[in-house]
């Protein structure tokens, strides 16, 4: 009986036969997100990252993401191929169609699985040294929480040099074996303990850092650096109700190196000081509203804006007051609960605002209203 692993390929498999039909109507650069210019590095770097997001072993179950892996292989295979890429752009999928079924392309296109396989070089992706992640704080209005929106931010941060390849060298002819260890990274080197006794050691390359080789005339855009400064666009998807402090993860934004695969972008995002007031809590919201002793005494009404413009009623009951430092609860005009359909809680704290002095008719009237006896002098 097989087991429920081996059935996955085999799933994967009739899930892309079946994919054959809707294949007309998928954009392949659109699968893929990137323009119809893109060049070579920028067709894998697309695949490296959605192949990655979409796997199934990391959707288990998850049918849209196994059909999403299954395009990408897709996009990948034909984009990365500069024959089947030309046919496309000219021709479209019934172009490609054709050169498959006469025999060039292969009978269709190949196993998901084996092209993942061999791209990342079977399962050494998993051991391979993996570079460090970014993080990067950014600040978003509050109101952007209440209603959700879309930031486009600029990242900058290391990339391969498109020139060299990650090599640093000018031309492949310009990379050569070490002249010290003749290019096996390491080398002997004895100590003498005592006179005429000698200890042999075995180190790493200090001239060309153990990689055996060394470079004569250096990339001209990079200098040798293997890498360049490059600025990206990363759109940041603010979500209603989004966490303060949230961190959104992008794969494989990181700072690029020949040396390790690529970290991921960390994005942290915490809201800045309302300037019309409030502030919030998890999903609750808090204003403070001022009021005066008059209405704090015999009621009043009003409405205050809310973070997406409609008004929001503030009153209180005749015969009933308000005392300083009292809050008010109002069900469900605090934020939206992130992925859902509520809200939070909106608390009014009142503060009363006693006047900076009274005249004599004023006091008179208020202590005959209260029953208070004032003697005349103190009027």
């Amino acid at each position: 009986m097989l087991r429920l692993r081996q059935l996955v390929p085999l799933l994967l498999l009739l899930l892309a036969a079946s994919c054959i039909l809707a294949a007309a109507s998928l954009d392949y650069y659109k699968v893929l997100g990137i323009a119809k210019n893109a060049n070579e590095r920028d067709i894998k770097s697309a695949y490296r990252r959605k192949s990655k997001q979409f796997h199934p072993d990391k959707n288990p179950g998850n049918s849209e993401a196994a059909e999403k892996f299954v395009q990408v292989a897709e996009a990948y295979e034909v984009l990365s191929d500069s024959e089947k890429r030309g046919i496309y752009d000219r021709f479209g999928h019934d172009g490609l169609k054709q050169h498959q079924q006469g025999g060039q392309g292969g009978g269709g296109f190949h196993n998901p699985f084996d092209m993942f396989s061999q791209f990342f070089g079977g399962h050494q992706h998993q051991q391979a040294r993996r570079g460090p992640n970014m993080l990067m704080e950014m600040e978003v209005d509050l109101k952007d929480v209440y209603t959700g929106t879309t930031y486009q931010i600029d990242v900058e941060r290391n990339q391969i040099c498109t020139k060299c390849d990650g090599s640093g060298a000018r031309s492949k002819n310009d990379i050569v074996d070490c002249q010290v260890c003749g290019g096996r990274g390491i080398r002997i080197v004895k100590h003498m303990l005592a006179p005429g006794m000698y200890q042999q050691m075995q180190m790493q390359c200090d001239h060309c850092g153990g990689n055996g080789r060394t470079i004569k005339h250096t990339c001209p855009i990079c200098h040798g650096a293997r890498t360049v400064k490059a600025t990206s666009t990363i759109s940041v998807d603010i979500d209603r109700g989004l966490h303060e402090g949230a961190e959104l993860i992008y794969e494989g934004e990181a700072d690029e190196s020949p040396d390790w695969e690529t970290g991921d972008l960390v994005v942290r995002v915490r809201t800045r000081k309302d300037p019309a007031g409030f502030t919030r809590r998890k999903e609750h919201l808090y204003w403070k509203q001022s009021i005066s002793v008059t209405e704090a005494l015999l009621g009043f009404e009003t409405t205050i804006p809310s973070l997406d413009g409609h008004p929001i009623k503030l009153s209180s009951s005749s015969g009933s007051t308000i005392q300083p430092g009292q809050v008010q609860v109002l069900h469900g005009e605090g934020l939206p609960r992130y992925h859902s359909s509520d809200f939070g809680e909106l608390f009014i704290e009142y503060n009363v605002v006693l006047p900076s002095s009274l005249n004599k008719s004023t006091r008179q009237k208020l202590a005959e209203a209260f029953g208070v006896q004032v003697k005349h002098e103190e009027l």
